[in-house]
């Protein structure tokens, strides 16, 4: 049989049509499959006890060039007594931006922007939008940890995002134990202080490894909340829901696989926060 050339196009449009229909038809189950999957995922990562419900998520913006060094005081240095000045090399990140990404509606958020967190001796952290800036530190020895943050407070945790050092101000007191830069360490960062309104609603859970990682029958975050007990096996920042008004309390222990707490001078720390209408 002979087509006209007007005929032998019209055939060729239709099977194309007829092809992209089925790509679309094919991308269309492709994604639903992975929301699917997505979703039970998630569900299945959530874990629950006693109404608390922790999510971990690690679906935030990432900043894999990001550098954080801190060139003063110096690693070992002793500085005079009193306000003590840092002074930070920073590159591929910008301090102040508003982070933005899935979680940035739901997440208590500093209106200042990206910032760097400044942990002294795993004390609650200073939050600081400059690379310059001064900060009061008592005398004596101290363990200072850096690393970056996210507008809503979430680390970086990538290993050029965080410094951690010792450094002496004034004089340290005599018996002063050394502090072991290689040895496992876990240090807190957030829940910190008071959430009010949306913030209250979803609170992240967010803590600092170095020397070490997380994995399922190794050494794992033991979190207790409120007496709930949750056997964290990944280093994430974690969705906290299903929190009482009013105080609420946060213990970290870095355990082995037996679920020993693994020693170190910060790997067992219990901190409060509280929920306020």
């Amino acid at each position: 049989m002979n087509f006209s050339p007007l005929m032998l196009g019209a055939v060729v449009l239709l099977g194309l049509a007829a092809c992209d229909t089925a790509k679309q038809a094919t991308e269309s189950s492709a994604s639903t499959t992975d929301t699917a999957a997505a979703t039970m995922a998630n569900t299945a990562a959530t874990l629950e006890k006693n109404g608390i419900r922790l999510t971990p998520f690690t679906n935030s913006p990432r900043f894999p060039e990001a550098q954080l060094a801190l060139k003063s005081p110096p690693a070992g240095s002793v500085v005079p007594s009193g306000t003590v000045a840092f002074d930070y090399d920073l590159s591929n990140f910008q301090l102040t931006k508003m982070t933005g990404g899935a979680h940035a509606g739901h997440l208590a958020n500093s209106q200042k922007g990206q910032h760097i967190h400044n942990i002294v001796d795993n004390q609650p952290y200073s939050a600081h939008y400059e690379t310059e800036f001064t900060k009061p530190v008592a005398d004596g020895q101290h363990v200072v940890l850096s690393f970056l943050s996210r507008s809503y407070h979430e680390s970086l945790k990538h290993r050029s995002a965080y410094d951690l050092r010792v450094i002496t101000v004034g004089k340290a007191a005599p018996g002063t134990p050394a502090f072991d830069l290689k040895a496992p360490h876990l240090f807190y960062s957030r829940p910190k202080d008071v959430y009010t309104g949306a913030d209250k609603e979803k609170v992240m859970l967010d803590f600092y490894l170095v020397n070490t990682t997380l994995e399922p029958g190794g050494t794992q975050v033991r979190a207790t909340i409120n007496g709930a007990e949750f056997m964290l096996d990944q280093w994430a920042p974690y969705m906290m829901e299903g929190l009482p008004m009013g105080e609420n309390t946060v213990k970290l222990e870095l355990v082995d696989a037996s679920g020993n707490l693994i020693p170190g001078p910060y790997n067992s720390v219990t901190r409060t926060f509280s929920l306020q209408p």
